[in-house]
């Protein structure tokens, strides 16, 4: 053969459909959305008693949803309390819905080679806000939520993009866990109820 690299490129027997398997998820695609969730109801959002805090998840890629790139969730932080305190490469934005709070953010300093490396730098920002406010989080910024209000919750709606999971860069780190997280708490509306009003 005339080509120098054909002893190599010819080798291996092995066969496998990997295109067809792209038509077939393609021309299947259709009728499995039709059957996802274009309606999520607020008895279809599961609650979470997570280390970043007490969740109600509104569509994540758990839930068999038409939304493919966007997780949600309504975070209640009790009066006078905090979130965890967590990081991630994705950058997230966050709408108040309820009242008032501050943020601290600590940026980072990242290198991504053939490793993923993170220095956290010295300044720490805090940023107040009331209801009615959107709070934005860069990229790779070390974040956590405090409530002002001895006497209200705060709730806040975060939306991130899933896009940085998919492409293997899940960089999720909690680096300290939210005062009422006890793992395998089940939580119902009551609960949540009781919940915030024991912590008021």
């Amino acid at each position: 053969m005339a080509w120098g690299e054909s002893k190599a490129w010819l080798t291996g027997a092995e066969n496998r459909d990997l295109y067809q398997q792209l038509l077939d998820d393609a021309t299947t695609a259709p009728e499995r959305n039709a059957a996802r969730k274009k309606i999520v109801r607020p008895e279809e959002m599961p609650w979470e008693m997570s280390p970043q805090g007490l969740l109600k998840h509104l569509i994540n890629e758990g839930m068999n949803t038409r939304m493919e790139t966007v997780d949600s969730y309504m975070q209640i932080v009790p009066p006078g309390s905090k979130s965890g305190k967590h990081r991630h490469l994705a950058e997230e934005c966050l709408y108040v819905l309820e009242g008032r709070g501050y943020d601290l953010h600590q940026d980072c300093d990242v290198e991504i080679t053939d490793d993923y490396h993170w220095k956290p730098q010295d300044k720490v920002q805090r940023f107040d806000y009331e209801a009615g406010d959107v709070i934005y989080v860069p990229p790779n910024t070390i974040h956590q939520h405090f409530n002002a209000d001895p006497g209200r919750p705060l709730r806040l709606i975060s939306c991130i993009n899933r896009i940085f999971k998919q492409c293997g860069l899940n960089d999720l780190e909690q680096i300290e866990d939210a005062p009422e997280y006890q793992p395998g708490v089940e939580l119902t509306p009551e609960r949540v109820r009781r919940f915030l009003r024991t912590c008021s």
